[in-house]
């Protein structure tokens, strides 16, 4: 009955696939229009000859680059009737200027901001869900831009994009701009490129971007990029099973999963760039996509010149991966997934802390931060067990237990984020100490919506699945209640809880392990009550002293001997992947996030320098809003201001490139410059040597 329900829910958000063709067409406007990053993303597409109508500033009217500023999203599509609209507004409001979209019809929403609280994402999906006008693109997303109408919104880098055949999806900006940038140098061109965002909960996902992929007649070839975290690479894979069983000349599909090496449960940059129990890593979506049909490689510098082969040869070839070492070739013997199997386990070393996880949000509107001041990068949660986390459920009103010598009949539960059907889910096991008696388990779906009376009949379908003693179901249903509740209230990610009866036939918690959105504090402010729990003192002190800095440092394996620099997580992800499998050994993950400065450059190499095995440093940025200039600058800071003795290679694209390697060229130090990703990684792994 539910299934049903949120199918006809799905289907009805299902129909607005057809607004991510955006072109020439496009009628764009901008939210928080006359912000410093609006306006210089506004004027460089513009430009580029994206049609931008106008855009919003709430209660205000005026004019922002000779184009209309209009106090409301309803005023603006009375006046401006956009097709499009971009949201650049903080992370702590960006969820009620989707909401204002949302309420206007406007057909196309693209969120850009990183770090939106996760609760606040899940309401938005609880009312995408339930119309059929607007689409969302994002949060955490670089944007859209089609080459042939030359429109844009967002901010990927205009220079590296030329009108061609080939759709591109990806959730990570930056390994984007590389597949871009290899489809470019081919003569292949792009058709249409989607960020889907790096978020938990993306408003569009790979299956979206195939549907419009496989009906546009300008997009010949189709490329996925994927990495480590959720189903969508799952989804993809059985959509394009499908499309080559009813396709008789499919269109030719490539693919990466990044993140290969990623530590299940570990946060690697992006808000949604994890894995935890029942998700499939990226090894393995790299199997089931390559079982697919899609032809899988290593790093987004080969896609181009084996595409072009592939568009060449009719029908679609048999889909095979390229090989490892060798890049555009389509003769390969060896499987990415198979290499995989052979590489050695336990690339990322395990922290004596809790695993990171990207947590959860509301039913109202939550109040936000009022400033324009930046939010710390970093930690995407804040995990509590033991103590202090039977402390925090006793003080909410949830009974606890000191006993944890009961052997009894327990109740085993989680709460956690469904990242397919964006709600929220409790799984309980009931285990009973009566060998004959076998296990019962049961589920329930909920909204951060739901009120207490909403969920009853739920909550008692659950204690009937799990065949609960008359005597227990009222204190199950209070019980049941009231870990909900919390979990909304306090902006949960995820609860593992064991729960045993008592003396008196009442519920109570005897074990939790309990993890809250670190965004809903650093990008709004709430719960700092919560952020006092936090255990610094058991964290590694290089990674919290980088958080500081917002950069998200993640120390590797023991013998890691190569210290990578890289913008953009998706990118460090895949440096740290294709360096392993080149015979590299990668001491550390470093993301100095998408708007890094010349500072924080500096202080990546402090953080990589603190580590004693590091015997060369990779320097690999392809900037979006990160300009390859700045980077350079950094790097000359960096040598001054350290002394760095160790051996540098660099390799720098995308905004402002030439100016960057001029500035390394010229700069008289000893350091490695590289345009092309296999030189580069083969001269840091030589550099490095043994460990």
């Amino acid at each position: 009955m539910l299934s049903a329900f949120l199918f006809c829910l799905g289907s009805l958000y299902k129909k607005t696939v057809s607004n991510l063709k955006i072109g020439a067409h496009t009628r764009v406007i901008f939210q928080g229009f006359t912000g410093k990053q609006a306006t210089f993303d506004a004027k460089q597409s513009l430009e580029y000859g994206t049609k931008i109508v106008g855009g919003v500033k709430p209660g205000q009217t005026g004019e922002h680059l000779g184009l209309p500023v209009l106090p409301s999203m309803r005023a603006a599509m009375e006046q401006l009737k956009p097709d499009a609209t971009a949201v650049y507004v903080a992370a702590s409001q960006a969820a009620g200027a989707i909401e204002e979209a949302i309420e206007a019809e406007i057909p196309l929403v693209v969120a850009v901001a990183e770090h939106i609280p996760l609760h606040d994402m899940l309401r938005i999906h609880s009312i995408l869900r339930t119309q059929s006008k607007t689409r969302l693109v994002g949060p955490n997303a670089p944007g859209m831009i089609s080459p042939i109408g030359r429109c844009r919104i967002g901010f990927p880098p205009i220079p590296f994009f030329t009108a061609g055949s080939v759709g591109i999806v990806a959730k990570s900006g930056t390994l984007s701009y590389e597949t871009v940038a290899s489809t470019t140098r081919a003569g292949v061109g792009q058709s249409l490129v989607i960020g889907m965002g790096g978020d938990v909960l993306p408003g569009t996902n790979f299956v979206d971007a195939l549907d419009v992929f496989e009906h546009d007649e300008a997009t010949k070839g189709i490329i996925i990029v994927g990495e480590v975290g959720g189903f969508a690479e799952v989804e993809a894979a059985e959509w394009v099973k499908q499309y080559r069983k009813r396709t008789k000349n499919p269109k030719p599909i490539m693919g990466l999963v990044t993140g290969v090496l990623a530590v299940s449960g570990r946060v690697m940059g992006h808000a949604g760039a994890f894995a935890v129990q029942r998700e499939e890593m990226a090894a393995e979506k790299m199997k089931l996509l390559e079982d697919a049909g899609v032809i899988m490689t290593d790093h987004p510098e080969k896609f181009g010149m084996v595409m072009r082969e592939l568009l060449k040869a009719k029908p679609t070839p048999t889909a095979r991966s390229t090989e490892l070492n060798a890049p555009n070739t389509l003769n390969s013997d060896i499987s990415i997934t198979q290499a995989w199997r052979d590489q050695p386990q336990g690339v990322y070393q395990k922290q004596q802390t809790q695993p990171q996880k990207r947590l959860l949000h509301t039913h109202a509107r939550r109040p936000g931060r009022t400033t324009d001041q930046p939010v710390p990068a970093g930690r995407r949660n804040l995990s509590i067990n033991g103590s202090k986390a039977l402390a925090l459920l006793n003080n909410s009103g949830i009974l606890i237990t000191s006993d944890q010598n009961y052997a009894g009949e327990q109740l085993m539960a989680s709460i956690e984020v469904d990242r397919v059907n964006h709600q929220l889910r409790l799984r309980m096991i009931k285990r009973s100490i009566n060998e004959n008696e076998r296990e019962c388990a049961g589920a329930l779906y909920f909204n951060v919506s739901d009120t207490p009376e909403s969920m009853m009949s739920r909550i008692h379908k659950l204690s009937s699945d799990l065949r609960l003693r008359p005597g227990l179901q009222d204190t199950f249903h209070t019980t049941i209640n009231s870990l909900t509740r919390l979990f909304i209230e306090r902006e949960a990610s995820s609860f593992t809880l064991r729960i045993v009866p008592d003396n008196s036939q009442r519920f109570t918690v005897q074990q939790a392990d309990l993890s809250f959105d670190d965004a809903a504090y650093r990008s709004a402010g709430r719960h700092k009550d919560i952020q006092t729990l936090r255990n610094v003192e058991a964290e590694v002190p290089e990674e919290v002293e980088a958080e500081k800095d917002g950069i998200v440092y993640i120390k590797l394996a023991a013998n890691g001997n190569i210290g990578t620099l890289v913008n953009g997580a998706g990118l460090a992800m895949n440096t740290v992947d294709a360096l392993t499998h080149r015979g590299g050994r990668c001491a550390n993950f470093l993301d100095t996030g998408g708007k890094a400065t010349r500072e924080t450059v500096k202080s990546s190499f402090r953080a990589i320098l603190q580590d004693a095995r590091v015997a060369s440093i990779f320097v690999n940025i392809f900037g979006g809003l990160t300009r390859c200039d700045m980077i350079a600058e950094g790097i000359l800071l960096a040598y001054k201001d350290l002394g760095i003795k160790l051996p540098v290679v660099v390799r720098l694209r995308g905004t402002n490139e030439q100016e960057g390697q001029k500035m390394i060229a010229e700069s008289g130090l000893p350091l490695h410059a590289f345009d092309d990703f296999e030189e580069a990684a083969k001269k840091v792994i030589e550099l490095a040597g043994d460990p």
